[in-house]
């Protein structure tokens, strides 16, 4: 998920409508383009937090949060979350890890030393599959479960992408042979099982069939809506050409490929959650994960899991399009939600062609965005099939949702609602919701550190501000080092 540059394309006459639609209001706003019945079916209210419904949770109660957290580790995580909420901190970690002299002698050995006992120990549950399976087995022990993450980037070839898979698949495996029910996720990155070349070929196709539906594309199979009215065409400026025989042949075999891990998966009753990525690729990684839903979501257990990233302007009425058409088809879907973690590229890009940014254009937006969504799944799946996994480092949110899964009986512990946060991230909020009965998952990325890398640098460079925004975190865990220290001194 590297930042590529792409060359400066304008699209002068290029319709984009920014429009957002609450989906909270009596009479929401609708933009001319879309049927006001889409929109008449959804409204959605979203709850006042009454003191009856959120009394389990707590999340003032350092004692009782960190019950399950030993007082090294609490002390870890505390140091961890101060050291990266220091912006030159950041930057000088990321100009070592980038820098030349980082790339091989002893430099390089310390380096690696160094972020694997600190960084890499806090954010990845290990070098391998089986670490991983002992970080899950210990985060289980604490009442979480773990999504498994085999930590790649980007592939650019079929050697790659193969190689990839078997990490996948490994990764299935690895799940099967741990507690029952430790392990929520398996996530997978198209962009790993598919070259990057061929999903940015693809988007482009998509996008212009989406402008001009007579666009014929012979390799489409069936899938669900991937765009709305609003949605961002900007990328492809003019009529893409068809792929050619080498690129139908790599299709067909990344195809193959998503194949074999959805089979494993349904095999495994493991369900699958497809990471979403840049706009650039976003629709190629949405059509994969839709035809493969249609194939393999049955009755009311869905396997492959899309992800929604909320800070985008046209979210929303993607995800009202979607869930329609599922419905109508009888497929039973899973959704992530989450705010997006590529609000930088996406500005700048956007930018470059002209056009204004596709992300929300306050935080409050993004924030009404993901609520709004958040609370439409929830009546979802608590009137009929499907899942949703809520994930959110926001604690306003968190007590929102919670507030709202008790408003409409969604039982806690099941497989309609998940709560999902970064591994050694938010670590009040994930033990809050789960000592007040809601299922918790942590992300957690796994690999050898070189391979790693490309993640922790992501990590650091594209959440600043939720590693600098982690104050709450920091101060309870302050607080609860204090008391323990108090306590084993008198």
């Amino acid at each position: 998920m590297a930042t590529r540059v792409i060359p400066p394309r304008i699209l002068k006459n290029l319709r984009y409508n920014t429009i957002t639609k609450p989906l909270n209001t009596a009479q929401p706003t609708i933009s001319p383009a879309v049927a006001p019945s889409l929109f008449e079916k959804a409204q959605i209210s979203v709850p006042v937090i009454a003191d009856t419904a959120m009394k389990g949770l707590n999340l003032e109660d350092g004692e009782q949060v960190f019950s399950s957290m030993s007082t090294k580790q609490l002390f870890q995580s505390s140091a961890v979350l101060h050291a990266t909420a220091m912006g030159p901190m950041v930057d000088l970690g990321m100009w070592v890890m980038k820098s030349r002299l980082f790339q091989s002698g002893v430099l390089k050995d310390l380096v690696v030393a160094t972020t694997r006992e600190t960084f890499f120990s806090h954010f990845c549950a290990g070098e391998d599959a089986a670490e991983a399976g002992r970080s899950i087995k210990a985060l289980n022990d604490a009442g979480l479960r773990g999504m498994l993450v085999y930590g790649v980037e980007d592939a650019h070839d079929n050697e790659g992408c193969d190689r990839n898979l078997r990490g996948f698949l490994h990764t299935v495996d690895v799940s099967k042979s741990l507690p029952p029910s430790s392990v929520s996720f398996v996530i997978v990155k198209i962009t790993a099982i598919c070259p990057m070349a061929l999903l940015e070929r693809l988007s482009d196709l998509l996008r212009w069939q989406q402008k001009d539906p007579s666009f014929v594309l012979p390799w489409k199979q069936d899938s669900l809506p991937i765009f709305a009215e609003s949605s961002p065409l900007y990328h492809t400026q003019k009529r893409p050409d068809p792929l050619t025989p080498q690129e139908e042949s790599d299709l067909e075999l990344a195809n193959q490929r998503l194949l074999e891990l959805c089979q494993k998966c349904v095999e495994a009753n493991m369900p699958l959650l497809v990471d979403a990525e840049h706009t650039t690729v976003q629709p190629a990684i949405d059509y994969f994960t839709y035809s493969s839903a249609i194939m393999h979501n049955k009755d009311n257990n869905p396997i492959v899991f899309g992800t929604v990233q909320t800070y985008l302007k046209d979210a929303k009425e993607r995800l009202l399009l979607t869930t329609k058409a599922a419905e109508k088809m009888g497929i039973p879907m899973g959704f992530k939600l989450v705010r997006g973690a590529y609000m930088s590229t996406e500005s700048k890009l956007a930018e470059s062609l002209g056009y204004a940014s596709p992300i929300h254009n306050t935080i409050k937006d993004t924030h009404n965005c993901f609520n709004d969504c958040s609370s439409f799944l929830l009546e979802k799946v608590a009137n009929g099939p499907g899942s949703v996994v809520l994930a959110t480092h926001n604690i306003e949110s968190g007590k929102l949702a919670a507030a709202k899964a008790h408003e409409l009986g969604v039982e806690k512990v099941n497989h309609k609602l998940e709560f999902a946060q970064l591994y050694g991230m938010s670590e009040a909020l994930s033990y809050g919701l789960s000592n007040a009965g809601f299922r918790v998952s942590k992300y957690m990325p796994f690999g050898p550190v070189e391979m790693v890398m490309p993640y922790l640098l992501r990590r650091a460079e594209e959440n600043r501000g939720l590693l600098a925004a982690s104050g709450y975190d920091r101060q309870l865990m302050r607080k609860e080092l204090g008391r323990r220290l108090k306590a084993a001194v008198f």
